[in-house]
């Protein structure tokens, strides 16, 4: 088990003085080259300026802070570095426009992480060396129509969130993290359909593509659950929210059950318990955006509607339905590889089973488990896993309703909303186990 330290650089002249600590590994990240922001990051920035946009010094601020945890979550890995095989201990020294702004929200920032992802997190912010105080250049005189950011994904519910905003002429721009191939493939086909679908709708879409090198903390291995990588996609949001140049709200699409997760059995916290658009997590977005003196929001509208809920209240379910198929939603699509298929949906993992509970009728999604109800599934195997624990929920609700009110605080607080805020949480968390219920009657489990 070590301790790391990764270190932002602007330049090969940044040299700056970050002491190492005992036990700790430092590894330098240069986030410039020679074509401006690396990691992908100049490639988003050059796609904005096409629509001229240019995102204010903090939002590159951000973009940089969000590479730099993205890096830590991926490239050091758990089972090495983690004295009980899951927390890290990372600290990352940063180069910044506005110290002053950067340690106002420095504290929220560091709870943020280490709610997210289980870890624990320093971040130091220092000066930018000489001659880099402006990165992202001058912004264009004329203020663009674009009004607002939504996430996307790729996902089922983000391109709800994107038909919804559309059909109400909202004018978003939909920002989307590059990542594996099934997920960047889903990105393309769902935005080819809404060009196609809305082609006098003002819209954009940017992406940001971002990969590491393997080797980027010597002699450690690559992390793959990524229970961090929200924190870069929301950064991402907000940076391009600051190049719209006026308050902005940053939509973040998710289904209420999804967003709360709460653990189906006791043994799920911690590794099977993300906390990706939790409303804790959400809040602390919040907080760090006023914070940092950015004139805008985050906001999920979809937090207390079960997925199923979503589909049938999508402004124009009828075209939905005929694109659903183009999203994905599966937890891992690339492990399918591994059987010799092409990357998709298993059909059997947690979104999977809400997906297909969401869309009884009429579900245009191919599953490589195709029929749930065919054989008794092994709980032991990864195909019965997640029903069975899903089954044991419902069943554990169905006994004892009022649960609803007490499991939804298992993921983490929810202190920052009122007792009407909870009790709607815990009847989105009980309407989505029945939706999933509906799905599984029938279906048959061997035990372990």
């Amino acid at each position: 088990m070590k301790r790391h330290l990764l270190v932002g650089k602007l330049g090969p002249t940044d040299d700056p003085t970050v002491l190492t600590r005992i036990d700790e590994v430092r590894s330098d990240v240069q986030l410039l080259n020679a074509g401006g922001m690396a990691y992908g990051v100049q490639t988003a920035l050059n796609e904005l300026r096409k629509f001229d946009l240019v995102p204010n010094e903090i939002g590159i601020d951000l973009l940089a802070l969000g590479a730099l945890v993205y890096a830590a979550d991926t490239r050091i890995a758990r089972a090495t570095e983690a004295q009980d095989g899951w927390t890290r201990e990372i600290r990352i020294s940063l180069p910044v426009s506005d110290v002053a702004a950067w340690e106002r929200a420095r504290p929220v920032i560091d709870r943020a992480l280490g709610f997210l992802s289980g870890d624990r997190w320093e971040i130091e912010f220092r000066t930018r060396p000489v001659g880099k105080g402006r990165l992202g250049g001058d912004a264009p005189l004329l203020n663009t129509d674009l009004g607002g950011v939504n996430l996307f994904s790729g996902g089922l519910d983000s391109l709800i969130g994107a038909i919804d905003s559309l059909a109400a002429d909202e004018r978003p721009l939909l920002v989307s993290h590059a990542g594996e191939g099934a997920g960047s493939k889903a990105q393309y086909l769902c935005h080819a359909a809404l060009k196609a679908k809305f082609p006098q709708r003002r819209f954009e879409w940017v992406r940001l593509p971002m990969v590491f090198a393997h080797d980027l903390a010597e002699g450690v291995g690559s992390e793959t659950s990524t229970r961090a990588r929200s924190f870069l996609f929301f950064a991402f949001g907000v940076a391009a929210g600051t190049a719209l140049r006026r308050p902005f709200d940053l939509k973040v699409p998710e289904n209420g059950l999804i967003a709360l997760n709460v653990p189906l059995d006791p043994l799920r916290l911690g590794a099977l318990s993300t906390r990706t658009t939790h409303p804790f997590y959400m809040a602390r977005w919040r907080e760090i955006i006023a914070a940092l003196g950015i004139d805008g929001s985050l906001s999920n509208p979809y937090w207390a509607m079960t997925k199923g809920e979503m589909v049938d209240a999508c402004a124009d379910k009828p075209f939905l339905m005929t694109i659903a198929d183009k999203s994905i939603s599966c937890s891992s699509p690339a492990k399918l590889r591994w059987a010799g298929y092409a990357q998709g949906h298993c059909g059997y993992c947690v979104p999977c089973l809400i997906r297909r509970a969401s869309m009884p009728d009429g579900d245009p999604t191919r599953y490589f488990l195709e029929d749930l109800g065919q054989r008794p599934l092994n709980s032991a195997e990864a195909e019965g896993v997640q029903v069975r624990s899903f089954q044991l929920a419902i069943a554990r609700l169905r006994d004892r309703p009022d649960l609803a009110k007490i499991l939804i605080h298992k993921p983490g607080p929810l202190y920052d909303h009122d007792l009407d805020d909870q009790g709607r949480m815990a009847g989105v968390y009980a309407r989505g186990l029945e939706e999933v219920g509906r799905l599984l009657d029938g279906v048959r489990t061997r035990p372990r």
